[in-house]
């Protein structure tokens, strides 16, 4: 496995009803690499946002769809996503501010 850099790691963020409703609770949803570990991606965050700590991370592998365009059968890519729970004297994200 090639050396993975913080910056490599997160790729980009989820908005959907869902994950700004559980942002509430200081949780907050990204797509990271599909290799990408648990402490990894806690470090990922901690030096991207200054000032945030990451309390814990789940993270959810998901396949990719298998799909049919006339005879020939493929699959789409595999993603993975990470819930990060900040501590209560973190500070916020400020990416998300104002959505």
């Amino acid at each position: 496995m090639a050396d993975l850099k913080y910056y490599d790691i997160i790729q980009k963020p989820v908005i959907t009803e869902k994950s700004m409703n559980i942002m509430a609770d200081r949780k907050y949803t990204f797509l990271v690499h599909p290799k990408a570990t648990k402490v990894q991606i806690k470090e990922a965050i901690e030096k991207m946002f200054e000032g945030v700590v990451v309390e814990k991370v789940n993270t959810m592998n998901q396949l990719g769809k298998t799909k049919r365009r006339g005879m020939s059968v493929g699959k789409t890519a595999k993603t993975k996503k990470a819930i990060v729970k900040l501590t209560e004297d973190s500070k916020e994200i400020d990416f998300f501010e104002g959505m």
